[in-house]
C-alpha cells in the first residue's frame, strides 16, 4: 500500500462530516454504501474510485483488496487523465444535485410543516407490536426518539402528540427487553437482525450508547 498510495485512516465517529462527503460519492458511483469504506483520491483530493468492504484475497464472487490496489496503481500510471476526467464529471453532477436554489420559489417549507411530514413518515412505518420503524433489520435510530419527544412536547394535548409519545416509549421498552440489549455486558448492539429486537448483530457502537442514553433519560423524565 505504501509503495503506491498515501494511506489515511479517518475515524467516522470523530469526523462524520468527512465520512458524509465520501459516502455520498460511493453511493453515487456504486449504487450502495456501508462500512468499512475505501475511497481513492487524486493528489488534489478528488475521489475517482470508491467502495465498501473488499475481502483480503480474491474470492469466487468478489475481487480482493490486494487486486484492487494493484489494478488502481496500474490504471493511475496508464490512464491518469481518464480517471481524473471521470472524477471531475462525477463531482460536477453531485454538486449540481446538492446545490440549493436561492430563488423565492425554492424557499424551505416552514418548520411546523416539516415536523408534520416527519411525524407522518414515522407513523406510517411504525410497527405496532414490537415498535421500531421498519420490519428488519431494525436499527435503534435515536434521532427518531429525539424527534418524537419534541413533537410530543409541542403537541401535548393533541392526539398526534400522544401517538408520538407512545411510539417512542413502546419502542424503547421493547428494545430494553429484547436481545438487542446486552443483558450481561450492558449496552445496545448495532441493530437487530429480526423484527422482534431478538437476535442482535453483535457489534456495539459508542455513538449509539451515547445517544440512547439521552433517549432513555428523556423517556424516564
Amino acid at each position: 500500500m505504501n509503495e503506491n498510495f498515501v494511506c489515511i485512516k479517518v475515524d467516522r465517529e470523530e469526523r462524520p462530516d468527512i465520512d458524509k462527503v465520501y459516502m455520498t460519492f460511493v453511493q453515487a458511483t456504486s449504487g450502495g454504501g456501508g462500512w468499512p469504506m475505501s475511497v481513492w483520491l487524486s493528489p488534489d483530493l478528488k475521489p475517482f474510485v470508491g467502495g465498501t468492504y473488499f475481502p483480503p484475497e480474491d474470492s469466487f464472487s468478489r475481487v480482493g483488496f490486494k487486486t484492487v490496489l494493484k489494478n488502481l496503481a496500474e490504471q493511475w500510471k496508464r490512464n491518469r487523465s481518464e480517471l481524473t476526467e471521470r472524477s471531475n464529471k462525477i463531482l460536477t453532477a453531485l454538486q449540481k444535485g446538492v446545490a440549493m436554489d436561492a430563488t423565492k420559489e425554492a424557499v424551505p417549507p416552514p418548520c411546523p410543516e416539516v415536523m408534520e411530514r416527519c411525524f407522518q413518515q414515522l407513523a406510517h412505518s411504525y410497527e405496532d407490536e414490537y415498535g421500531g420503524f421498519r420490519e428488519s433489520p431494525k436499527f435503534p435510530s435515536p434521532v427518531n426518539f429525539n424527534f418524537l419527544f419534541r413533537f410530543w412536547a409541542l403537541n401535548k394535548t393533541g392526539e398526534k402528540g400522544a401517538q408520538a409519545l407512545q411510539m417512542a416509549l413502546h419502542t424503547l421498552k421493547m428494545m430494553a427487553l429484547g436481545g438487542i440489549y446486552d443483558h450481561v455486558g450492558q449496552g445496545f448492539h448495532r441493530y437487530s437482525t429480526d423484527g422482534r429486537w431478538h437476535v442482535p448483530h453483535f457489534e456495539k457502537m459508542l455513538y449509539d450508547q451515547g445517544q440512547l442514553a439521552v433517549s432513555y433519560t428523556e423517556a424516564y423524565q
